[in-house]
């Protein structure tokens, strides 16, 4: 089987960080060093104040690591005989012990506590779409949607009433809504949290009257998943009548897997729309196939950033087919509360919401035909999808207010000729135009009149004062 990764957030390495704490020891003993060799040499008060000052920041640096030295690094899944498991991070109160040898590293873009509290802005994802006009039809009652992933907790308060009975555990012993990891609870927030009494938080998810059919294939206490699992999970859901599917998660090492890809081609024939994650390998952008998402029939997802451009960590390849937003993604996490994190794990269920939208809308409509309309729909830079963000950046309100069938297959837009579209182009005149020049001629010929008329008026008046003072002089005086 192969080992499998979770598209989750990334997280901070323990072992990097001891590693920065020596090197800021040694920076800290060099910089004592050098502050016992200026007192030797410079023995003015200035000077030794100076170097005083100097001497407490070296000690500061010296208990502190360096910043190159904390470094992110992707989240892993390992196999179940994990050769050099990574430690598991320490579990929030009450949440019970770690898996042992996983590190999810939920703690992207803050330190997230489960059971903690809500975040009551409504996250940027949320803000660029107008929600009153995407739920003006439907918030996605009557569809269910299967999250495969590290299980649902449904003791969240947002996500109590969006679980559907039927999942499974392959790690365990409960029915899929058990997480001690905390990644498969915010995919299913994003795609389907129900809002909070009291507007106590602006974070729900696109489709709150959808349901969610939990498959915990990896992230147990004492065992771990794989392609195995994943593919078991994968027909399970299909078997129980899901027709959307969200994967965030990919196999170790970008590998192929013989099963896996046959649970997929299945789950496609059957008429199940799978929307996969497409890696956070992405930074040095090199292109390259990962897996499910790559297999056909699936729907890639890219990560996006606020400016609607590839997140720097977001896979990228031909495989990709569109693009939605995973950076600082807030979303629930097992107990209660709301946590933010990054990842294209995250951008697959805000596509998945999407979709179960659009399926609530259009009962009839299959897999290919939700995927197309998605496609179609994004925001693009060009005519053609690229291999960094696909079709675009998926627009949810462009989506679901579309009313043409859509194909079965994405086309790019048409081609604009140029002259077309009803646009008149504006006259070009090299040099001054016949009116203008008459308008200038206008103008110099008012001007120079009003210049005379003041010049006669201001004559007029000084030659009468002058004429004035020489008529009443008076003569001189006699004795």
């Amino acid at each position: 089987m192969e080992d499998l990764k979770v598209e989750g957030s990334t997280r901070r390495s323990p072992g990097r960080t001891g590693t920065g704490a020596r090197v800021g020891a040694d920076a800290g003993i060099g910089t004592g060093i050098g502050i016992g060799i200026g007192i030797g040499i410079g023995g003015s008060r200035a000077l030794r104040r100076t170097f005083g000052v100097l001497a407490v920041t070296g000690i500061c640096l010296a208990g502190a690591p360096v910043a190159v030295a904390d470094t992110m690094e992707p989240v892993r899944v390992t196999g179940e005989s994990p050769s050099a498991p990574a430690p598991a991070p320490a579990p929030a109160s009450g949440s019970g012990s770690g898996s042992g040898n996983v590190d999810f590293g939920l703690s992207a873009t803050t330190e997230c506590v489960f059971g903690g509290d809500v975040i009551k802005s409504t996250p940027w994802s949320l803000q660029r779409i107008l929600l009153d006009e995407l739920w003006e039809e439907t918030k996605g009652a009557g569809v269910t949607v299967a999250v495969i992933d590290t299980g649902v907790d449904d003791s969240n308060t947002q996500l109590r009433g969006a679980m559907a009975s039927g999942g499974k555990d392959y790690v365990g012993s409960t029915d899929g809504t058990q997480d001690i990891e905390g990644h498969g609870t915010r995919v299913a927030g994003i795609i389907a949290a129900r809002p909070l009494k009291g507007g106590r938080s602006g974070f729900v998810g696109l489709a709150p009257e959808a349901k969610i059919l939990s498959y915990r294939y990896t992230g147990g206490e004492e065992k771990q998943g794989d392609s195995g699992t994943m593919s078991k999970a994968i027909r399970d859901a299909v078997a129980k009548g899901a027709k959307i599917i969200n994967i965030s998660s990919d196999t170790e090492n970008k590998e192929d897997n013989t099963g896996l890809r046959k649970a997929v081609a299945d789950a496609v024939d059957a008429g199940a729309l799978i929307i996969a994650a497409a890696g956070n390998d992405g930074a040095e952008g090199t292109p390259a196939e990962t897996y499910p998402a790559s297999y056909p029939g699936v729907l890639a997802v890219a990560a996006s950033d606020r400016n609607d451009e590839r997140a720097f960590f977001s896979q990228t390849g031909d495989f990709v087919d569109v693009a939605a937003p995973g950076v600082g993604m807030v979303s629930t996490v097992p107990e209660d509360g709301q946590c933010t994190a990054d990842g294209t794990s995250f951008a697959a269920p805000y596509v998945a919401g999407v979709a179960a939208l659009l399926k609530s809308k259009y009962p009839d409509w299959d897999a290919a035909q939700i995927a197309t309309r998605i496609e179609e729909t994004a925001q693009r830079p060009g005519r053609e999808p690229n291999q960094y963000v696909g079709w675009g950046v998926v627009d949810p309100v462009a989506a679901l207010s579309e009313e043409s069938t859509p194909g079965t297959t994405p086309k790019p837009d048409p081609a604009v000729a140029a002259g077309s579209g009803g646009v008149v182009p504006m006259e070009v005149t090299m040099g001054e135009s016949e009116e203008e020049r008459e308008r200038r001629a206008a103008i110099y010929v008012l001007g120079t009149a009003m210049v005379l008329v003041l010049v006669i008026a201001g004559s007029g008046v000084a030659v009468r004062d002058w004429r004035t003072r020489h008529a009443t002089r008076p003569g001189r005086a006699t004795r």
